[in-house]
């Protein structure tokens, strides 16, 4: 698992450089073109003559657990970084907006990604169904807000924009979780979880989420400030990230899925 890790980072930091050598596009945009590139790249000699290839590098993808990888630790990470770079007095101000687009916004993202998925995949005589194209706008519905803060600072936006769209950006998540989360169960077992049950998912997702970040976003906040050595303020902060994420992960995620559906 060290290789993998060591692998994914050399080779953002390649991709890194690349785009900022050649193509200077934004970084996180810049990075996920660069990708793309690089994956055309890897099919076009798997064409040409490397038949192997492909096989391998899919072999070493299988070894990641993408679900785990990504929702209890990438994105600990991506939601931290964003947060250290808004303000909570301006986020007080926008608060309606900022709701409203975080949760109505991604509801009706969902669906127009998920029809318009639909409708191109009919387009190419590829029949998916409704449900999981569903579950493909909930994916992508929740923007992440580093790239968002990279595009923001590109294109000079204005203060009340920035300030509403980095916002959503930060709390988009819990919503696209439980969406997610419901879709995912429907198409799995076939039920759909009553309105209580979703009720009790997104105040576990997203209010419960919350006032655990403060507590010990509070409690990590108050060791720093009794301090005045950076190398064990940067350790209070990476452990406030990985350990915040860990904790609630390590007692909940056996049980998730069962806790919250009841059909």
């Amino acid at each position: 698992m060290l290789e993998l890790v060591a692998a994914f980072i050399c080779l953002t930091t390649l991709l890194t450089y690349v785009n900022y050598r050649f193509i200077g596009l934004p970084p996180t945009i810049g990075v996920m073109v660069t990708a793309l590139l690089f994956s055309l790249l890897l099919q076009g000699l798997s064409v040409i003559g490397y038949p192997g290839l492909e096989e391998r590098v899919q072999g070493l993808m299988n070894q990641i657990d993408f679900n785990d990888l990504l929702m209890h630790w990438m994105l600990a990470f991506l939601l931290f970084a964003g947060a250290l770079h808004v303000n909570l007095a301006d986020l007080r101000d926008y608060r309606w907006p900022i709701g409203l687009l975080a949760t109505l916004g991604v509801l009706i993202a969902t669906v127009v990604i998920g029809y318009l998925a639909h409708w191109i995949f009919a387009l190419f005589g590829w029949h998916v169904s409704l449900l999981y194209c569903l579950l493909f706008g909930a994916l992508i519905s929740p923007t992440d807000p580093i790239a968002v803060l990279g595009a923001l600072r590109t294109a000079n936006a204005s203060k009340p924009l920035k300030t509403t769209i980095v916002g959503e950006s930060l709390f988009n998540d819990g919503t696209a979780v439980v969406v997610f989360t419901v879709l995912l169960g429907i198409a799995q077992l076939g039920e759909t979880p009553s309105v209580s049950d979703t009720a009790i998912l997104f105040a576990r997702e997203a209010i419960g989420g919350a006032l655990f970040g403060a507590v010990i976003g509070y409690v990590t906040y108050r060791m720093i400030k009794s301090i005045e050595q950076y190398q064990v303020e940067v350790m209070l902060t990476l452990a406030l990230v990985i350990g915040g994420s860990a904790a609630p992960t390590s007692c909940t995620s056996r049980h998730r899925s069962r806790w919250w559906w009841r059909g």
